[in-house]
């Protein structure tokens, strides 16, 4: 329904404030204002898309929770979608997600709004954070085999060696 109601409005909200804005500045200043703001917008979003994109590989390089920076990614794309749209409305909704204090607000939101049931990581591989495998009395068996070196334990073994001294 929602977006439905979305589908609806924005054409009509835009198709007014350019019919308002153009017939106050009139036809030219209009068109001209519509290509400065997809101008402007794709150099501020492709400024703000790197600095997300750094600190997104932070994340993932000091092994921290890469939601926060993941989720700015999705907003500071959504806005350059919404900068290139013409309109006004579209516009204004672009830029304000390009305030990073409007999407901290955002996401915080939607944050309380989502809740994570199941998190998996890799291929087939589950975490599960209150199963201990020895409790249930699970018993591991297996059988070994003594293997003995078939080399004099007085020279050491040369995988240790560099590749320059052989």
């Amino acid at each position: 329904m929602y977006l439905f109601l979305a589908f609806l409005l924005v054409p009509i909200i835009e198709i007014a404030l350019f019919i308002k804005v153009g017939g106050l500045i009139g036809l030219w200043p209009t068109l001209a204002i519509v290509v400065l703001t997809a101008v402007l917008g794709t150099w501020l979003v492709r400024t703000q898309g790197r600095m997300a994109l750094g600190q997104l590989q932070r994340a993932f390089s000091e092994l921290d929770d890469p939601t926060e920076p993941l989720a700015h990614g999705a907003m500071i794309l959504f806005s350059g979608a919404l900068l290139l749209t013409p309109g006004f409305f579209t516009d204004a909704l672009g830029f304000a997600l390009l305030i990073p204090g409007v999407r901290v607000a955002v996401f915080r939101y939607l944050k309380s709004r989502v809740t994570i049931t199941q998190f998996q990581m890799g291929s087939g591989a589950q975490f599960h954070a209150r199963r201990d495998p020895f409790a249930e009395g699970d018993v591991i068996d297996g059988d070994f085999t003594e293997v003995h070196p078939r080399r004099d334990p007085a020279k050491p073994s040369r995988w240790v060696e560099g590749p320059d001294r052989h």
